[in-house]
């Protein structure tokens, strides 16, 4: 079973996203669980908060984030979600990438116009 933690700045987005990917984990068949949480709940319990976690998805207003939540993670795969909607169809998009391959699960490199890393 795959174990998804989504999470935001305040944990309110990604719980909008967790219910779609839960209807969608049951469409598709998929042997998944998924749950919110929010940039502090990583701040501030990383390892109690995110070791039940196969991947992370982070919110992509969290990119800038991103490394330091990575160095949190102690090595679980951290990806950063594109702009998604709230919808069956940002679902789908956030469990397609919590399901591709483990060497596209290096964390992702945030860049900003003028300043590419």
């Amino acid at each position: 079973m795959k174990r998804i933690l989504v999470i935001c700045g305040a944990g309110a987005s990604s719980s909008f996203l967790v219910h779609w990917m839960r209807v969608r984990i049951t469409a598709r068949g998929l042997d998944a669980t998924v749950s919110a949480g929010s940039a502090a709940d990583v701040s501030s319990s990383p390892a109690e908060r995110m070791s039940p976690s196969d991947v992370i998805l982070v919110a992509s207003h969290l990119g800038p984030s991103l490394e330091g939540i990575a160095v949190r993670a102690g090595g679980m795969p951290v990806r950063l979600l594109p702009v998604v909607t709230f919808d069956a169809a940002g679902a789908d998009i956030a469990l397609d990438l919590a399901f591709s391959p483990a060497q596209q699960a290096q964390p992702a490199r945030h860049t900003t116009p003028g300043n590419p890393r």
